[in-house]
């Protein structure tokens, strides 16, 4: 089977194929990018550039029925979720087509000596290559892509291998926008080919997104060629729980919090810490919430969950949540699997020495701890390899703002699940990865701020 197939994880049947590009393909892609940056940077007014990605934007919504039924067949993700996932693409689209000509103003400089003036100019770098998950088709092209064609970035896309049928489709809308030759090229690369394109020196920046694995690759490959590199690799984001007037509204956030996208997603909520006095009835009602969705067809508008997106996801979750139990924690609910359907798993007593402990369990797998004081929640909180997201559940706003500014991560979302926004960054430290996506600072990674000092 070639390596870019769809591969339907409801039935394991093989939808099509389709055939990795050859060198030559891409290096007439690069070609193609490169020259048409030069164009592209230069000749059109940062508002026409913004127009073509409002465009490309709006088109994603106007098919988002076809489009969404793309990635439930790729992927698995419930029908329902796929059309949310276009209409935020939609808003990323539009959020830097509405901010473009902001976020490329000129920013002036007081000078503290001499005469004349300073400003920085922002400006495009070059070709960037893009290398996107699996998880979120379209959003997660959107947000690497929107902000970088409005600087005037051109890009080069390699989609994941399970990808390959979004992908061409995303190609087609940029296409029908208007957008000109070379300004989008989508690639099917293998891995080895990947190492030489970073190296092409017509591509000036990569970004991943992506496992710990293949960040620490491609930025080993991207520092050899002093490239600018970033990251999102992921992560074990903890829901705090220290205080609520309302449990069952907390468990329901919670509960929301793990099992988006099938629980397949970075910045879901992963190891639930709960203070003691709290502990015992949030466990119970949290069991149950998980133990009440049950995995569907993710072709229904019922079904609340999916399948995990391929075997192999399903074969690595079965076994850490295996390794796991070998290793010492308790299932409280669930863990069983009906071919790559996973039923919603509650685990407790993960210690330490257990690996679950600092692994991210990318599937509807909750890891719940009891912590006896605010000091202990954010210390274990704390005590992972990663630092994506985080979610604080209180009632006292001053314990929620020492809290949040405690937490080693790049977001603490406070008495709030759901709440990504086009307008609001996204990143992490630590091996989630660096730099932001999303947001004003999106469109601050793949620039040139060029100082002009004028005497």
């Amino acid at each position: 089977m070639s390596m870019y197939a769809v591969v339907d994880p409801a039935t394991g049947e093989t939808v099509k194929e389709y055939p990795t590009s050859s060198d030559d393909d891409l290096r007439a892609a690069i070609g193609r990018a490169d020259e048409a940056h030069r164009r592209w940077s230069a000749s059109p007014t940062v508002a026409e550039r913004a127009d073509l990605v409002r465009r490309v934007g709006e088109l994603h919504v106007e098919r988002r029925q076809e489009l969404a039924e793309i990635i439930v067949h790729e992927m698995g993700k419930p029908i329902e979720q796929a059309l949310g996932e276009l209409d935020f693409v939609g808003d990323i689209y539009g959020f830097y087509a509405d901010n473009a000509e902001q976020l490329m103003a000129d920013e002036p400089i007081k000078l503290l000596a001499g005469e004349g003036s300073a400003v920085v100019r922002r400006s495009s770098l070059g070709v960037l290559l893009g290398i996107m998950p699996w998880n979120f088709p379209y959003y997660q092209v959107a947000r690497f892509a929107g902000p970088n064609l409005v600087i005037g970035n051109t890009i080069v896309l390699k989609h994941a291998p399970q990808c390959p049928e979004s992908a061409a489709a995303i190609q087609k809308l940029f296409d029908e926008a208007g957008f000109p030759e070379g300004a989008y090229e989508n690639v099917y690369a293998t891995n080895e080919q990947i190492e030489w394109m970073i190296a092409d020196p017509r591509v000036r920046g990569v970004s991943v997104t992506g496992s710990e694995r293949a960040g620490a690759a491609v930025a080993e490959i991207a520092g050899r060629n002093l490239k600018k590199v970033v990251l999102e690799m992921g992560g074990s984001d903890p829901f705090i729980v220290l205080g609520t007037d309302d449990l069952d509204k907390t468990v329901e956030d919670a509960a929301a919090a793990r099992l988006d996208n099938t629980g397949q997603s970075c910045n879901a909520a992963k190891r639930f810490i709960v203070v003691d006095d709290l502990y015992e009835p949030f466990l119970e009602k949290f069991a149950a919430a998980l133990t009440a969705v049950k995995p569907g067809d993710p072709t229904s508008c019922d079904s609340e969950i999916g399948p995990l997106s391929s075997t192999a996801a399903a074969d690595r979750l079965e076994d850490q949540v295996k390794r796991a139990i070998d290793q010492g924690a308790k299932v409280v609910v669930g863990g069983g699997r009906e071919g790559n359907f996973f039923e919603p798993t509650v685990l407790t007593d993960v210690g330490p020495d257990n690996d679950a402990y600092r692994e991210e369990l990318f599937g509807p797998v909750a890891q719940v701890y009891r912590v006896s004081s605010e000091e202990e929640a954010v210390k274990l909180a704390n005590d992972t390899p990663f630092g994506l997201g985080s979610y604080v559940m209180t009632t006292d706003p001053e314990q929620a703002e020492r809290v949040a500014n405690q937490i080693d991560a790049g977001m603490v979302y406070v008495n709030i699940v759901g709440a990504d926004g086009a307008e609001l960054p996204f990143g992490g430290t630590k091996r989630s990865g660096f730099g932001r996506e999303l947001g004003t600072l999106g469109a601050d990674e793949f620039v040139n701020k060029k100082l002009i000092r004028t005497g």
